[in-house]
């Protein structure tokens, strides 16, 4: 299944990876907004599971006061981004088994390398992961960052 590449600019893709460095034990989440087909903002969210080092659940109250923020800015969901501390990034089993918004993209970063990190990006639909190109843009319209969403 071919898909387009993803535009992302540089300041969400640094966003995302320093947020994965300061919690390397651990493995972060939260959700991205886009508006007019453009990636929009990063809202960072608790990661409640309860091995929270493995796996990662968006903490409930977190998550629906983003999704409140998105709507209320005139933003859809986008993707969900979360990080892989000793893992490549690509879906685990657990990933696949409880994706549930198959109309959102999956960013997922890997701290599980040497030197760089890495960050791919995932359509999960069913049990099948699709890989879509990440391409970094410079283009300062198309991202707004929001820390502490």
């Amino acid at each position: 299944m071919k898909h387009p590449d993803i535009q992302i600019h540089r300041k969400l893709a640094n966003q995302l990876l320093h947020l994965a460095q300061i919690s390397p034990n651990e493995e972060i989440c939260g959700l991205i907004s886009s508006q007019d087909g453009r990636i929009k903002r990063c809202y960072p969210i608790k990661n409640s599971a309860e091995q929270p080092q493995h796996f990662f659940l968006l903490e409930t109250k977190e998550q629906i006061t983003a999704m409140t923020k998105m709507r209320d800015q005139g933003e859809a969901l986008f993707a969900i981004y979360h990080s892989h501390p000793t893992a490549p990034a690509q879906p685990s089993s657990y990933d696949l088994a409880l994706s549930s918004y198959p109309e959102v993209l999956h960013f997922i970063i890997s701290l599980n390398t040497k030197g760089i990190l890495e960050m791919r990006c995932f359509k999960i639909n069913g049990n099948k992961a699709y890989e879509i190109p990440l391409v970094m843009s410079d283009d300062l319209t198309i991202f707004n960052s929001v820390n502490n969403a």
